[in-house]
């Protein structure tokens, strides 16, 4: 038994019977030997059989009766990976650390998120990952896009180094081996002086990996280069200094060192486009990150200065001058402005703001200068968590990639074996010279095996799918989400916030004989100027908008529920509702017909009347957004049935949804109740969407199989969701199912190209053409190592088409 200690934090225990419940239900995982929960210190300690169970198993058995454990998430930047086999590998070391409860490296980011309880320190999690032989580029310090890039360009141009150095000395190589230039005993020697730098400089990476990973009994990419091109380096160099072992046995002393060089260069040169191709899959994050402003001009001690962004603090009143970004995030206190918003929704035309309204930080001042308080700086800011988002998105895994893991965890055992067994068969059964053509197809099988490919297919497409989202104000959480949009056939929107523009406006104004429309505006916009209901906010702000004058009123009395009356220029004003005129014996024939037609349209009508006399009528509605008919047409077109759930009366409703276009309605629903009709749609056999914007639409956001969440709501909606629409824009609703198609048709075409390319190239590296073509059937390994790279390039400038792509 391989016994382990372990101790977890519990939350939420307040008394000895909760010590009793978590204690038992820990001590009933299979695997456990001794439990100990302290209560004061809010830690159980566990002694376990490590082969029966895991950090997992303890952490939901306390979580099954009520209990919580925190755990923190780790970020670590990584370098060297080459393949999915590097990826099984340190995910392997990291879960088997004490404390770690989940790993998940993503080769194409190069980063692996790390789960675990907060006893683990970085350090640890370090030393790990670079005992396996690879190396951490990034502390929690230094974890900034600044940093990342940094360290990336040092490392392509270490390799990009390499190459070169690698191509010249290969180019000598082949000259020595191919021209009569040397004499042949001579030119064998130079042969290997020139190879000895390119095999143990230029390609130290693969023999150091290889050489880690033996202390550690994985294999990975480093072994199938490191013993193909060791096998034809070392037969070189014996044949070299021992030709007589070979003539004595009647056989040619011939060397490879060519071979040895020419596939160290090509697969360099693999690495360095694919280094070069893998920096633009992050160009989005990195675009984000480059538009935070530097500094900000602040007030202090009555003083206007400039300072660094990071040492604004929440509070400090700053000042933003025509042309400058927006520093930080806050509300308008002084002043006003049109700002372009684009770099987080997507719209060009710039927003009016005013007193009051909230600023986000690395938008533009258009035109005026205003001050502002700052509200959210640093890691709290809309942009760092959309860049946050961003970088954990691209960091997930689809669930697609699971079946390349595990491919990928048994690749390179099974190449070898393919490997040996291809060296034995040709050694023993091959036609002379028997030992040569089994070292070289040995070598071939080795060198053509690419699991590079296989790791780089999905997290490569997923990094650039969730960046071109971002790009278009759709904010992906991971890569199951992006996988999971395209099976959509049905998107319920809720109606108000989401399908509206959330606020009322007035639509129509209709005026009875010796009035007119300004008339009808001048009386009630009076008559509301004080008030604070959304409905009478309305008239006044449309009476504005008209340049309509208006006078003080006397006399305002309000009736709860019924109207409101008062005195304008002498005048006795009534504005209500039917009910309220009818009470006050005002006659409405006039203005019947004008009533039920606008009722019908779900429309608020209130009646005006002057001095006892109807003079019109106004009616008031939460308009429909500009963009919606469009976009309920566009799902129409692609086969997803629109469906509008709200808890307004069905009348209203229908008036809505058929000016978007939508037949289905579930109207009069209550909040609590908006999850369950999800539901149902669900038990129907539908993949269903939820769009919406309110704390109400939460519960029915997490129900769906998608949640999307309007980015000018609530942050509980925001948070429930599984993608996020910032601005509001609708048409990332259409546009993110179709991102996600094309996304994993990006997958597909990079799996299918992986697997392919395996299933046909290790057999015929093996020789299997040789019955058809004789030894012209052979393949080369310095012809295997340039399909190898070739393989992994193409994957990847795959994965980057998709940044061209129109969504």
């Amino acid at each position: 038994m391989s016994t382990s200690n372990l101790t977890i934090p519990v939350s939420g225990m307040q008394c000895a019977s909760c010590v009793g419940r978590v204690e038992k239900s820990l001590k009933d995982v299979e695997g456990t030997v001794e439990v100990n929960v302290n209560l004061a210190t809010q830690q159980a300690s566990i002694t376990y059989d490590r082969d029966k169970a895991s950090i997992n198993d303890f952490v939901e058995s306390v979580k099954a009766v009520g209990y919580d454990v925190p755990l923190q998430k780790t970020e670590i930047k990584i370098s060297g990976m080459s393949c999915a086999s590097c990826v099984a590998s340190i995910e392997k070391w990291l879960l088997d650390m004490d404390g770690v409860v989940d790993a998940s490296v993503n080769l194409g980011a190069e980063t692996a998120y790390v789960t675990h309880i907060p006893g683990v320190k970085f350090e640890d999690l370090k030393d790990v990952i670079e005992s396996v032989g690879y190396k951490v580029v990034s502390t929690p310090a230094e974890e900034t896009e600044d940093f990342e890039k940094k360290a990336h360009d040092e490392f392509y141009k270490k390799l990009k180094t390499q190459f070169i150095v690698s191509a010249i000395l290969t180019a000598l190589v082949l000259i020595f081996a191919m021209t009569p230039l040397l004499p042949a005993g001579i030119s064998r020697y130079a042969q290997l002086i020139v190879t000895i730098p390119i095999v143990f400089w230029a390609g130290s990476r693969f023999y150091i990996g290889f050489i880690k990973g033996l202390k550690h009994k994985t294999a990975d990419m480093n072994t199938l280069v490191a013993v193909g091109t060791g096998s034809a380096f070392l037969y070189s160099v014996v044949a070299t200094f021992f030709p007589g072992l070979f003539e004595s046995a009647g056989r040619a002393a011939d060397v490879y060192y060519d071979t040895a060089a020419v596939i160290i260069t090509l697969i360099l040169l693999g690495r360095t486009l694919e280094a070069r191709a893998k920096s633009h899959t992050s160009d989005a994050v990195r675009k984000l990150a480059g538009l935070q402003a530097k500094t900000a001009r602040v007030i202090r001690d009555d003083n206007e200065i400039d300072i660094d962004i990071k040492d604004v603090v929440v509070g400090d009143i700053v000042i933003v001058r025509p042309g400058e970004k927006i520093p930080v995030d806050g509300e308008i206190i002084d002043g006003f402005s049109a700002i372009d918003e684009s770099m987080l929704t997507g719209e060009s035309i710039p927003v009016d703001k005013s007193i009051g309204d909230k600023v986000i930080g690395a938008t533009i001042n258009k035109v005026g200068s205003f001050k502002f308080k700052a509200t959210r700086i640093g890691k709290d800011t809309a942009l760092a968590q959309i860049i946050q988002m961003v970088k954990q998105a691209q960091g997930s895994k689809a669930p697609v990639q699971r079946l390349a893991d595990k491919i990928a965890g048994i690749f390179v055992p099974i190449v070898i074996g393919i490997a040996v067994v291809t060296f034995i068969v040709w050694f023993f059964a091959g036609p002379e010279p028997a030992l040569t053509i089994a070292l070289l197809n040995f070598v071939s099988v080795m060198i053509i095996a690419c699991p590079c490919a296989l790791g780089l297919a999905t997290p490569t497409a997923v990094m650039v799918g969730t960046g071109l989202g971002a790009e278009h104000g759709i904010l992906i959480k991971g890569g199951e989400i992006l996988e999971k949009a395209r099976e959509i056939d049905t998107v319920v929107f809720d109606k108000t916030g989401t399908l509206t523009k959330g606020t009322p406006e007035v639509t129509d104004i209709v005026a009875s004989d010796n009035f007119d429309e300004d008339k009808i505006l001048y009386y009630t916009a009076s008559l509301e100027k004080r008030s604070e209901h959304p409905l009478g906010m309305a008239i006044v702000k449309k009476a504005e908008a008209k340049n309509v004058k208006l006078a003080e009123p006397e006399n305002f009395l309000a009736i709860e529920g019924k109207g409101i009356s008062g005195s304008v220029d002498g005048n006795r004003i009534l504005l209500g509702k039917t009910g309220f005129l009818t009470e006050k014996e005002i006659d409405l024939s006039g203005v019947e017909n004008k009533i039920k037609e606008l009722s019908e349209e779900g429309k608020t009508v209130m009646i005006l009347a002057v001095d006892k006399k109807a003079a019109g009528v106004i009616a008031v509605a939460d308009t429909l957004k500009d963009e919606a008919p469009g976009i309920i047409d566009q799902l129409n077109k692609s086969k997803i049935v629109p469906v509008m759930i709200t808890g307004d009366n069905a009348q209203t409703a229908q008036a809505i949804a058929g000016k978007a276009g939508i037949i289905e309605v579930v109207a009069e629903v209550l909040p609590q109740e908006k999850a369950e009709r999800v539901k149902q749609l669900q038990s129907e056999g539908k993949k269903v969407a939820m769009v919406g914007d309110g704390i109400n639409d939460a519960v029915a956001l997490a129900q769906a199989d998608i949640g999307i969440a309007i980015g000018t709501g609530t942050d509980v909606a925001l948070e429930a969701s599984d993608i996020t629409l910032v601005g509001g824009d609708l048409a990332g609703v259409p546009r993110a199912i179709r991102l996600s198609k094309k996304t994993l048709a990006t997958i597909k075409w990079n799996l299918f190209w992986a697997f392919i390319y395996n299933i046909i190239g290790i057999p015929i590296a093996a020789g299997i053409l040789y019955p058809v073509f004789g030894t012209a059937g052979f393949l080369s390994p310095m012809i295997a190592s340039g399909a190898m790279a070739f393989s992994s390039v193409f994957v990847v400038t795959n994965s980057l088409r998709l940044k061209k792509a129109k969504i």
